[in-house]
């Protein structure tokens, strides 16, 4: 069984802001983690899209 933690990292969902003004069907997504306590604002990553092939900026979603 998994020892459970109350650590300061947390997992975070980004998803990618380009693709929803697009209309194409589908979302890119990807899962990370990040330190609560030295990052408390929303991050932001350059991540892979694969529907618009291409590098695009993808912002934390809650």
């Amino acid at each position: 069984m998994a020892k459970k933690s109350k650590g300061n990292r947390i997992q975070v969902i980004l998803e990618c802001t380009e693709h929803k003004t697009t209309g194409l069907a589908g979302m890119s997504r990807y899962i990370t983690t990040k330190n609560r306590k030295n990052t408390t604002e929303r991050i932001e990553l350059k991540k892979y899209n694969p529907i618009l092939k291409k590098v695009t900026v993808h912002k934390e979603i809650k």
